[in-house]
């Protein structure tokens, strides 16, 4: 069989239980043939935050070894340094190095500097071709666009301009332009959909009104009760609501409220749109079949409220062009002003939708609880993998690209692990895998799940029987907590955390905000 082409497709800020396949009832038919054809992981995790989970799904390492303990800001010679190390090839620098052609259309966020091109731009990493945004988020009708090294101010002179399109299309041409030649290639499609900003046309919004009506709480529970039919629910009973969410019927504007999840929605629904346009060129371009193509989310559902208080200036104005100009004050709640949806707006969807997300996990991106590092993973290779099948055994980003470069070069990665005979149904040896973020820390072997917060006592869970964390076994299970934060200590070590204590203490010497050192 000749090496397949690759096409990974990574979704930013999504939920696990947003998309169709895994309980949403956002309308996401793309996707969900894709599940159809493929194979889901119920325990496919990810790191809590975008550029760390970037870093560990292109190198095959995970993030603090690579440079991106954190973000992308440079925090120093103390610090992370906020770039993609230039020592460690990248998945694309590797299957460049097996004759594919590769292209990165979306997003990078893996360099400290935006503004230079320099060795962590993705057009130095491997990447033949490279359109999309270097930041983080950006609004969706006036991004920072890049194409190659050079600006592309043209395409905010479209009054139609909205970048989940854009990057759909330039993905589809790839693809048809690609499938024409006589390599295999390598698509690394990185949406910044439904990130915030709250960006989205009024008729995709509208379809969506009368359904969020419901509340977060009546759609909770019918989002558990889908998963426990398809078989993704990871958890015997529906999980209680986040304590800091209020009932939907003590909400007091319940209609700002369900502007945000209708635009969330939205969001979602025109990234799956423009997922069928790659899916359907493979098709007309007859290379479907040998065509690995993955779905997944950089991270769990997000908590953050933009704005913070009612008033407060936009957030992100500094990316955001036109809205720098326009320098109005965004109002929420009750008093009139800018609403999800429009340009002028910079708005996030906030804790109540993001727990409605994350069904049936606890808590949020930036976390190591489950809601924060378990994403919906979706893998098809029509030629090679079963379809139509629920795999339950866990998998990390770490994986990868040892999976990939085997499956392109036929003989398996000693340098990591690949998840092929998993996909495939064979046994696999037990995981040990770990985490850290702002000092948000974990550690799962086997059923057993060791987790703390920052400067937060370690929470043990048994994660076959209580994937939702609820029940902390940790004064039970002394000598089990012992052992595994055993383990998590030397994983730490040889992985080049740096201790948040330390970080922290660092910014403190120098005289810069505390603040500064989440991202």
């Amino acid at each position: 069989m000749p090496a397949p082409n690759v096409i990974v497709i990574l979704a930013d800020d999504l939920g696990y239980s947003d998309i169709g396949s895994f309980g949403g009832e956002i309308d996401t038919p793309n996707l969900d043939r894709l599940a159809r054809g493929g194979v889901r992981m119920t325990s496919f995790y990810v790191t809590p935050r975008c550029s760390p989970s970037r870093a560990a799904l292109l190198t095959g390492r995970h993030p603090h070894s690579v440079g991106i303990g954190v973000l992308t800001r440079d925090n120093g010679p103390a610090g992370y340094r906020g770039s993609l190390d230039e020592s460690v090839p990248t998945l694309a620098q590797r299957l460049k190095d097996l004759g594919y052609r590769t292209a990165l259309v979306g997003k990078w966020h893996l360099s400290s500097d935006t503004t230079t091109p320099n060795g962590t731009w993705p057009t130095r990493r491997g990447f033949d071709e490279f359109y999309g945004i270097l930041p983080g988020c950006s609004s969706y009708y006036q991004p920072p666009l890049m194409s190659g090294e050079s600006r592309v101010p043209e395409a905010h002179a479209d009054p139609d301009y909205y970048i989940t399109d854009d990057l759909s299309e330039h993905a589809r041409d790839f693809v048809a332009r690609a499938s024409a030649g006589d390599t295999p290639f390598f698509l690394y499609l990185a949406y910044t959909a439904p990130h915030w900003p709250l960006h989205a046309r009024e008729p995709d919004i509208a379809k969506y009104r009368e359904r969020y009506r419901a509340g977060w709480d009546t759609l909770r529970a019918e989002r558990f009760r889908r998963q426990a039919d398809l078989g993704v629910a990871g958890v015997a009973e529906p999980p209680p609501r986040d304590e800091a969410v209020p009932p939907w019927a003590d909400v007091d504007d319940r209609a700002w409220e369900v502007e945000r999840m209708a635009t969330y929605a939205a969001q979602v629904e025109v990234m799956d749109r423009g997922i069928g346009q790659v899916l359907d060129q493979l098709e007309r371009s007859g290379t479907r079949e040998n065509t690995i193509v993955m779905f997944l989310s950089d991270n769990g559902g997000c908590a953050e409220e933009l704005p913070h208080r009612p008033g407060e200036p936009v957030f992100g104005a500094e990316i955001c062009p036109r809205r720098t100009r326009l320098g109005e004050p965004v109002e929420v709640g009750n008093t009139p002003g800018i609403m999800p949806g429009p340009e002028q707006g910079y708005i996030s969807y906030g804790r109540g939708w993001a727990n409605l997300s994350n069904t049936p996990f606890r808590l949020y991106k930036r976390w190591v609880h489950e809601g924060g590092v378990a994403s919906p993973f979706i893998v098809s290779w029509p030629s090679a993998l079963p379809a139509d099948r629920v795999e339950r055994r866990p998998g990390h980003l770490v994986d990868l690209t040892s999976t990939i470069v085997e499956a392109a070069y036929g003989h398996a990665d000693t340098a990591g692990h690949s998840l092929l005979p998993v996909w495939k149904g064979s046994d696999d040896e037990p995981r040990t895998l770990c985490w850290e973020h702002i000092g948000n820390a974990a550690v799962r072997r086997g059923r057993w799940k060791l987790v703390r917060e920052w400067a937060g006592p370690w929470e043990l869970y048994d994660i076959e029987a209580d994937r939702g964390e609820s029940e902390d076994l940790a004064l039970r299970e002394p000598s089990l907590v012992a052992e595994l934060a055993a383990i998590w200590e030397q994983w730490a070590k040889d992985n080049a955390v740096i201790p948040w204590s330390d970080v922290l203490a660092d910014f403190r010497r120098r005289g810069r905000p505390e603040t500064e050192a989440l991202g």
